[in-house]
């Protein structure tokens, strides 16, 4: 069977990673990684001292999740790397089914599996490249209307019941099972990315290449989420935003990088006035100290002028 590394990026998640590398050292992988970009917490001593046969990568100047990603991928030998955040946990036999799937479809060039919330609840990990329809559908609340339509909703990958293995456009990128070869091929993650579209625009150059990204629920991962960028709530949005527009940026027209654009606003627009509305209605203090923040948000994310790279 084809050997398979495990790499693993932390930012100031010291107790996460150490439940997650525990979860994955029970598999035991054929090599592990962990690139830690420049975490305060104690994290790199942790590793260190709890953790001695795993190779740590330091990076002071925190380059990014997928520069970290790169530079520990190219640090494997292993043809298979399942790439993790660190704030999952593997269930028993992860690596074994991982590596059979990719094994079996030789055409798959990352395999996503199933992600479950701590309380086991599905995390939804499949989504259709962005346009600015879908875009639309993400962020604003015309998609929640449209997926209550039943001929509609099922039209609307996020709907899809994770039940069976599938080719999918893309999927979230807290827990990628990647072929080296594709992955290298490419040329790896895109460094700027910094934070946020890095698995889309990788998945997407992976599909001009004719490669492909599978969905296979052939294991689950508990996934926490937000364990790193819940730390800044209220810088990590607007970078979501602005990694969505430097998206359509790398990869289309100058026509769909302004519909993207005046689709974002929209979206934010709605969000204002929703809040607006719940904030003059609530009475306890606390949703409201909530939606104030909220709306100050909004505003903020409206008032920007957003870059556009040149073509």
């Amino acid at each position: 069977m084809t050997s398979m590394a495990v790499v693993i990026v932390n930012y100031n998640t010291r107790g996460h990673l150490r439940v997650c590398l525990r979860s994955v050292l029970a598999e035991t992988p054929t090599e592990v990684v962990v690139a830690d970009n420049g975490s305060a917490d104690g994290s790199s001593e942790m590793v260190r001292s709890e953790f001695p046969r795993v190779v740590l990568l330091v990076n002071g100047a925190n380059p990014g999740y997928g520069a970290a990603a790169n530079a520990a991928i190219a640090h494997c030998r292993s043809e298979y790397v399942l790439l993790l955040n660190s704030d999952t946990v593997l269930r028993p036999g992860a690596l074994d089914a991982l590596r059979k799937y990719l094994d079996a479809n030789p055409r798959a060039a990352i395999v996503g599996p199933r992600l479950v919330n701590p309380d086991g609840t599905l995390q939804r990990s499949c989504h259709q490249f962005p346009t600015p329809l879908v875009i639309l559908l993400e962020y604003s609340w015309v998609g929640r209307v449209f997926r209550r339509i039943p001929g509609l909703r099922l039209r609307h990958l996020g709907s899809f019941a994770h039940d069976r293995s599938r080719a999918v456009p893309w999927v979230m990128g807290a827990a990628l099972a990647i072929r080296r070869s594709a992955f290298e091929a490419v040329g790896g993650f895109d460094r700027s990315f910094f934070m946020y579209y890095e698995e889309v625009d990788l998945s997407y150059r992976l599909w001009r290449r004719a490669w492909e990204t599978h969905f296979a629920p052939v294991t689950d991962v508990t996934h926490f989420g937000g364990a790193s960028t819940v730390q800044q709530p209220s810088d990590m949005f607007p970078e979501q935003l602005a990694a969505a527009l430097h998206y359509v940026e790398r990869h289309h027209t100058r026509e769909r990088v302004t519909q993207t654009w005046f689709v974002l606003k929209f979206a934010m627009f709605g969000k204002l006035v929703a809040d607006t509305a719940r904030y003059h209605v609530a009475r306890d203090a606390v949703q409201r100290r909530r939606l104030a923040g909220r709306i100050a948000l909004w505003r903020s994310v409206l008032g920007q002028a957003w870059p556009h790279t040149a073509r």
